[in-house]
């Protein structure tokens, strides 16, 4: 199916992590390994709010936790042994980090204090997670991205039910990276970063999933990040390498494309905020800032605010 390219939305840039906190020439094998030579002193990952509208993010190959005040100002919340790579706030106020060393881990957020919380699943070791996202009734979904691409599709999507059942939903996925729910918790969507591509995976009521499918194809090349899921539906899609958000409609047609004028940025993932929740506050990972746009729809309410 054949689209009329979407309206265009620059994004204009809120705030940007400071020189202070900044890693500048300090070795991280993190960068040697995914993104040798481009002179990184931070990568910006995995915006979620909490109730107070602070922007909570991590900054993978230093094992830091950052917090930017609704007023832009950052400061460090956590720093550990760790590769973090998403965040997800529970209703409780923990953040639930994603961290592809260790599995899904915790930050108590007053006392800066990170902690396991599950690291393998019935003794098999996780290939490395990626991002994590809850229903509203609390249970978690994340995704066991790994190494895993076109070459070796076993890429896998969890679940860890509120009484403890962890489910394996997916495990032939092509690189599972930004995982969302729609507003009704029915259908789950995953992006699979090698197969340029989302997957939509409806929700059985028993559990499990049924019937998955590819929701939309991006152009170019490289594939999707992020996802964040707006109140009606729509999707918005990090496309890092073409330095693009795409939001698409509940049925896969393109509405927007949200460009970054940096010619060296890449938009890795991104949240919905401000008091109207219709600000899309983006990371910008190699630069080290936060962009926003105005959407046209707000985005959902999580389970951390409800």
């Amino acid at each position: 199916m054949f689209f009329q390219a979407p309206p265009v939305v620059q994004t204009e840039v809120f705030s940007s992590v400071p020189d202070k906190l900044r890693k500048k020439g300090q070795p991280a094998s993190w960068i040697d390994a995914n993104h040798p030579g481009s002179g990184i002193d931070c990568f910006l990952e995995g915006p979620a709010f909490d109730r107070a509208g602070n922007l909570y993010m991590v900054d993978i190959p230093f094992g830091r936790i950052l917090r930017m005040s609704p007023k832009g100002e950052f400061d460090v919340a956590a720093e550990y042994d760790g590769w973090p790579n998403g965040l997800a706030i529970h209703q409780d106020g923990r953040i639930f980090i994603a961290d592809y060393k260790h599995g899904i881990m915790v930050l108590d957020p007053k006392s800066g204090k990170v902690e396991p919380w599950l690291t393998h699943c019935f003794s098999e070791s996780f290939k490395g997670v990626n991002d994590l996202t809850f229903a509203l009734n609390g249970d978690l979904y994340f995704t066991d991205q790994g190494q895993t691409g076109s070459h070796d599709p076993t890429g896998r999507v969890y679940r860890v039910a509120t009484d403890g059942r962890i489910d394996c939903l997916i495990n032939n996925g092509n690189s599972p990276n930004g995982i969302v729910l729609d507003p009704q918790d029915k259908v789950l969507f995953v992006a699979m970063t090698r197969a340029n591509c989302m997957w939509h995976a409806p929700l059985k009521p028993g559990g499990g999933v049924a019937k998955v499918g590819v929701f939309a194809l991006l152009p170019g090349m490289h594939g999707p990040d992020g996802l964040a899921m707006d109140e009606a539906g729509n999707l918005a899609v990090a496309h890092p390498r073409v330095r693009i958000i795409w939001l698409f409609d509940p049925i896969g047609a393109p509405l927007l494309q949200i460009h970054s004028a940096g010619k060296n940025s890449r938009m890795t993932n991104m949240a919905y905020g401000g008091a109207d929740r219709k600000t899309l506050y983006i990371v910008d990972s190699y630069s080290g800032e936060v962009l926003t746009a105005t959407m046209p729809v707000a985005g959902k309410v999580l389970y951390s605010h409800q």
